[in-house]
């Protein structure tokens, strides 16, 4: 059954291999707790309060936290649907139970002012690695692409005549994101230096995102993508985090505050539903709230 179900997500919902993961561990750990391998699953035995049971061991004896418990049991009441919809259950268990509460924290998010400024520290250089990591800065800040998405690109992904870029997100679901004049502009600057780079070297390689070494010209990866993102928002921001996800959510966020649709802006994203991009009008308020309770005279704290 549940070798069935991980075939299911993987092949015909196009799950990614990570998640796909995530779920075979999370099925296995939960037969394990019952004393069975995935193998000797039987839904039969079970009922509610083995469930419940179930979560209560996660959260009080093995200290999961409640969002970890909330993705194990969102886990599972995938596999019980799809248990019910073949046709092997005759009653899914799981629909009454309700996940425990998290705090869900708020995007963070860099200013405008820390993004002007890293622009202007690498505008000028003609240096290919400066020329690549600037682009991969303002690419990821200017289309609120996530990091997989831009490391997976390719030159046929990008039209700069028609100023769009072809986006493959999860599930491999496709949009088209526009970009503007500038960008296009160090695109082109960035692709002109990369054939440059190749013909120098006498080699052949297909992909846009390229990185030298002395042996040979080799694809750039996610891990070498993240270090370029933290190396220069380190140099302008004082955040915690300098992830790729960062500038995700500050091109969000720009955009809301300079009065863009939501429902656009859950395009631009990629977000299948509007509640993961309403997070970023809780931002704006936030900020909002901020500017009120430090501006207006009758909002101040008394000292």
């Amino acid at each position: 059954m549940i070798q069935h179900f991980l075939d299911y997500i993987a092949i015909e919902r196009r799950y990614s291999p990570k998640t796909v993961l995530a779920y075979t561990n999370d099925l296995r750990d939960f037969c394990r707790f019952f004393g069975w391998e995935t193998e000797a699953f039987d839904p039969k035995r079970l009922d509610e309060n083995d469930i419940k049971l179930w979560m209560i061991d996660l959260l009080e004896q093995q200290h999961n936290s409640p969002r970890s418990v909330k993705r194990k049991l969102c886990c599972l009441k995938s596999f019980y649907k799809f248990l019910l919809r073949t046709g092997q259950i005759k009653k899914d268990i799981t629909q009454r139970i309700i996940s425990p509460k998290t705090d869900k924290p708020l995007p963070v998010f860099f200013k405008e002012s820390e993004m002007e400024q890293v622009a202007q520290i690498h505008a000028d250089e003609d240096d290919f690695d400066s020329v690549r990591n600037a682009l991969i800065i303002q690419m990821l800040y200017q289309t609120g692409m996530r990091r997989a998405e831009l490391i997976n690109l390719t030159d046929k992904d990008i039209d700069t005549r028609e100023g769009q870029i072809r986006v493959f997100g999860k599930r491999s679901k496709e949009r088209i994101v526009p970009i503007g004049e500038h960008l296009i502009q160090q695109i082109e600057h960035y692709q002109d230096l990369r054939r440059q780079l190749i013909a120098e070297r006498g080699e052949s390689i297909d992909a846009f995102w390229v990185r030298q070494t002395q042996k040979r010209l080799n694809k750039l990866t996610i891990n070498q993508l993240y270090t370029i993102v933290r190396s220069l928002m380190g140099e302008v921001s004082t955040l915690h985090k300098h992830s790729p996800h960062v500038l995700r959510h500050t091109f969000a966020t720009t955009m809301l505050n300079n009065g863009a649709d939501i429902r656009t802006i859950q395009t631009l994203l990629g977000h299948a539903s509007l509640a993961s991009t309403q997070v970023y009008t809780h931002t704006t308020f936030e900020q909002i709230k901020q500017s009120y309770l430090s501006a207006h005279p009758r909002a101040r704290r008394k000292k």
